[in-house]
């Protein structure tokens, strides 16, 4: 039974109520399509934002998640 600890940030974080959480295969299935899914079902208002993923610092590296995989969901940023 693995898990992956999910990180949110920005807006995604305040939607949230949370910046990180470990979230098991049990409960999601290890596909990056579940996650996103669970996720956006969780936190009501998360799939109205539009943002990337990150797996291990990667942006759109994989879609079968591992255990101990770290995923970011990154809304978008304004630099300066």
């Amino acid at each position: 039974m693995g898990f992956v600890s999910v990180k949110y940030f920005g807006m995604i974080a305040e939607k949230t109520g949370k910046e990180i959480e470990q979230i098991s295969f049990e409960e999601v299935g290890n596909h990056l399509t579940d996650l996103k899914t669970y996720c956006e079902k969780s936190y009501p208002g998360m799939g109205d934002i539009k943002y990337q993923i990150a797996i291990n610092k990667c942006l759109g590296s994989k879609e079968v998640l591992q255990e101990g995989d770290e995923v970011a969901f990154l809304p978008p940023f304004a630099g300066g």
